[in-house]
């Protein structure tokens, strides 16, 4: 497996990754105008021509919220996710972004474990953030050290 950046050669396979994974999915287009917002960054977890997962964020200032993780059915509790947000945290230190922010359904009990495991700590609750079904989000935050 390799950690690169997200090019449009991923588009098609992240929009059928995030139709999958998520009732309300962005569309090939959304990614793509993804890739040319300064402000953003993606990355990609990759394995021959298959893409296992991507993971990508928008950057404010010193700030980052984190938009999708997304991970194949058949790669999950692998560590794909893990080693792409390891490197999505990297990647946003060498920016000079200091704190990264998630939001994440409240029933989605491996994620959160997920990202308690790799530090992350539980700050707020959005109530009814999430659509189709209506759910409360978590809301994690890291502080990132360069």
């Amino acid at each position: 497996m390799e950690i690169t950046p997200l090019s449009p050669t991923w588009i098609p396979q992240a929009a059928a990754l995030d139709r999958e994974c998520f009732s309300l999915p962005w569309s090939e287009n959304a990614l793509r105008s993804e890739l040319s917002n300064e402000n953003a960054l993606w990355l990609a977890a990759v394995e021959g021509e298959s893409l296992l997962g991507y993971v990508g964020a928008q950057i404010s200032f010193e700030d980052a919220d984190m938009m999708n993780l997304a991970v194949t059915p058949a790669r999950r509790r692998q560590g794909v996710a893990a080693a792409l947000v390891l490197a999505l945290e990297e990647a946003l230190a060498a920016r000079g972004v200091t704190t990264l922010t998630l939001e994440v359904r409240a029933s989605n009990a491996p994620a959160q474990a997920l990202y308690q495991k790799l530090g992350y700590s539980q700050i707020a609750r959005r109530p009814g953030y999430y659509l189709r079904p209506r759910e409360d989000a978590l809301l994690y935050r890291k502080e990132l050290v360069p």
